[in-house]
């Protein structure tokens, strides 16, 4: 029975990384590269995605609920886990240690960023391109986001080659080996929209 349950989570855990906090991941990325455009570019999309129908029930049961879940139940693979040489091979072998790693980082910066920005919103402050260009104008903040936004990119990108594999999307060694191409090039791309986004508020 705890076998079971313990599966059934990790399906879970796997299929809310995906959907819906990684496209959650991949919309919010396009929002904010809007700033390449200007702060009148970027204000408008945000102002967009705040005046959404339902909006709080969306970002409590869409984003919230699922992003806790993955995070906390994450956390626990991460401490539990083993690395398994002999069964993912040298570079899958450190692609499952960098998951967890990243994991963690990811859950740090966005607590951070929930704190600056949504919490603040709560607060009555305006969630716009002055807050963020505020913020990232101190440098450390600055690293602190680039770390934090390339990490979280990873970890969903590395994350969908699991999910591939633990749903039974791709079975065979080569599938594998495609996936592996497909999702370094996420990774590359959505890492190019995040950073172009972050220096576009500097």
């Amino acid at each position: 029975m705890a076998g079971n349950r313990e599966f059934l989570n990790r399906r879970l855990h796997s299929l809310l990384g995906v959907i819906p906090v990684g496209l959650f991941l991949v919309q919010h990325l396009v929002i904010n590269h809007f700033a390449t455009g200007g702060e009148e570019s970027f204000n408008k999309a945000a102002g967009f995605m705040e005046k959404l129908p339902f909006r709080m029930f969306l970002e409590i049961f869409i984003i919230f609920l699922p992003l806790i879940f993955h995070a906390i139940y994450g956390l626990y693979i991460a401490f539990t886990a083993k690395n398994n040489v002999s069964k993912y091979g040298y570079f899958r072998n450190w692609m499952f240690y960098l998951q967890r790693v990243s994991g963690v980082v990811t859950l740090i910066f966005i607590a951070w960023h929930v704190w600056e920005t949504r919490v603040q919103a709560a607060l009555g402050a305006d969630v716009n391109f002055q807050m963020m260009e505020n913020i990232l104008s101190n440098p450390f903040m600055l690293w602190f986001y680039i770390i934090g936004v390339i990490s979280t990119i990873f970890h969903f990108s590395n994350g969908l080659w699991s999910f591939c594999v633990s749903w039974g999307i791709t079975i065979s060694p080569r599938s594998q080996l495609i996936t592996t191409y497909v999702t370094i090039v996420i990774f590359i791309i959505l890492s190019i929209i995040g950073i172009r986004a972050i220096t576009a508020f500097i």
